[in-house]
């Protein structure tokens, strides 16, 4: 029986395994079966070394200057402030720095000592720092992130060079609906690994998810989705709506500015010839559907509405496809004709397929892909950036030829 490798030992053959395939990364799809490289973090290094210099030092900082507001407006922040002691207490005890992401992979917030603290900082493993895949690499947060799973990141299984010294424990957080809301992540300096980290770092993340389970609802729990079907729920219970209905309320979700009479008529019901009481007669109903909380001089929503499309069109202005991607799910509405709905179909549609064709990132395009099943071009760019033994050219393959036929 093989001898367990000494942590020393793991460290000095994917040190080795590094120097061989990353700088050189021409041959890197041939990294065999016997490599000390594991076939998630080789796939990871395939993809990364496209959009990331394994020499930069620290992460990137995230286009919005002050972190703050993100973090005080994010879902996390609330059980993650109740389990701060439970956290602090890991952290110091263990030597660890504990970190939080948002669901694009920027650190909303960290805990570390003294000495942890200075080290993070020095690589920008701070609030504000993006650690998704395409701007830092392979690391524990860009594949708990990617995957939706726990990982383990250790040593030079990191991308970039100057995380060679660290080993990474990182688990997603999910909504009780599901939704990935970010990671929470354990790092500290390679000598202090321990199998025990990862179990840690899951019961703090279980514990999260709990409070999170239990937190009262917010009064405004109403969740439209419209994004390759139609349906509105208040506090996780269907709201039973016609589908002129849920045209009208998506209008209103993707327009702040609201809609005056004329306005909404006309892209409800374009040139047809339908009285204006009709659609004062729907709004009355919308309105008692919504608890009155859409205005009647302009209609528009009291409060924003949390909808599907509105997620997917800000994650687009702020040029983070992943998020982009995952949240799209279909076309607006797919079977409505309504001329509003059809000028915001098409609008989302050539904003997503614009994106993803400029993206170097292949999991964009097999993502959005599943959404786009004629689109030759998608499944064509996807091929391009696969590398020739990804085990992933099968879909995309099957995907382009099914769109051909068609």
């Amino acid at each position: 029986m093989a001898q367990r490798l000494t942590l020393s030992e793991q460290r000095a053959a994917l040190a080795r395994e590094w120097a061989l395939w990353v700088p050189d990364r021409a041959g890197m799809s041939s990294l065999g079966r016997n490599s000390a490289v594991r076939t998630e973090v080789a796939q990871s290094w395939l993809r990364s070394l496209r959009t990331v210099d394994p020499g930069r030092d620290h992460a990137p900082e995230s286009e919005t200057d002050d972190i703050g507001p993100r973090w005080q407006d994010s879902p996390l922040r609330a059980p993650v402030t109740e389990l701060k002691d439970q956290l602090h207490s890991v952290a110091d005890d263990a030597g660890y720095v504990a970190a939080v992401t948002d669901a694009s992979g920027t650190i909303l917030w960290t805990y570390g000592g003294p000495v942890m603290r200075r080290r993070a900082e020095q690589v920008n493993f701070a609030p504000g720092g993006r650690w998704d895949e395409a701007h830092m690499g392979t690391n524990a947060l860009s594949l708990a992130l990617r995957t939706d799973q726990p990982h383990t990141v250790f040593s030079a299984e990191h991308l970039v060079a100057a995380l060679h010294g660290w080993v990474c424990y990182c688990a997603p957080i999910r909504a009780a609906d599901g939704t990935l809301l970010g990671v929470l992540d354990l790092s500290t300096t390679w000598k202090r690994s321990h199998p025990l980290a990862m179990a840690t770092v899951q019961t703090m993340t279980t514990a999260i998810e709990s409070k999170l389970r239990t937190a009262t609802p917010a009064p405004a729990g109403m969740r439209l989705t419209c994004l390759g079907t139609g349906r509105l729920t208040r506090d996780g219970v269907p709201i039973r709506l016609r589908p002129r209905h849920l045209e009208i309320l998506t209008l209103l979700a993707l327009d702040d500015d609201g809609y005056n009479h004329e306005r909404l008529h006309y892209a409800v019901y374009g040139d047809r010839a339908v009285g204006a009481s009709t659609l004062k007669s729907e709004m009355s109903y919308l309105r008692r559907a919504t608890g009155g909380e859409i205005t009647s001089r302009v209609y528009r929503f009291t409060t924003p509405l949390s909808c599907d499309a509105v997620d997917v069109l800000r994650a687009l202005e702020a040029g983070d496809l992943d998020t982009a991607v995952r949240r799209y799910h279909g076309p607006l509405l797919p079977d409505s004709d309504t001329p509003g709905i059809s000028e915001w179909r098409d609008y989302l549609e050539v904003a997503m397929r614009n994106a993803v064709l400029s993206s170097p990132d292949p999991h964009h395009a097999l993502t959005y892909g599943e959404c786009a099943p004629d689109d030759i071009a998608v499944h064509e760019h996807a091929l391009t950036l696969l590398p020739t033994r990804d085990p992933r050219r099968a879909m995309a393959a099957a995907r382009l030829h099914t769109a051909l036929r068609a």
